[in-house]
């Protein structure tokens, strides 16, 4: 059972973990091993509990690396539009 405690520290690290997430396929695994760490899981089940979770993690991923990627090329084009650095392709010549 977890402590209240316990939770908010688990919601901060998988959100600066996020956040500092690169876009590559597995780096939730990475991202997994650390919040696991900051409430003290036993590092003697770790390796049990990524293999449960590895098994059903690959399409999950795939679908993540997307809306990551998708997400940082949306927020890309937005900031070169309103910067004036995103020509229309007539404007290409």
């Amino acid at each position: 059972e977890l402590a209240l405690g316990d939770q908010l520290i688990i919601v901060l690290t998988a959100t600066l973990a996020a956040i500092g997430a690169a876009g590559a396929p597995s780096a939730g695994i990475v991202m997994l091993v650390i919040v696991l760490e900051s409430v003290g899981f036993p590092a003697e089940h770790l390796p049990l509990a990524l293999a449960m979770i590895l098994a059903v993690d690959r399409p999950l991923d795939m679908g993540r690396t997307v809306v990551n990627i998708s997400g940082d090329i949306t927020v890309s084009v937005l900031v070169a539009h309103s910067l004036g650095r995103l020509k229309a392709p007539e404007d290409r010549g």
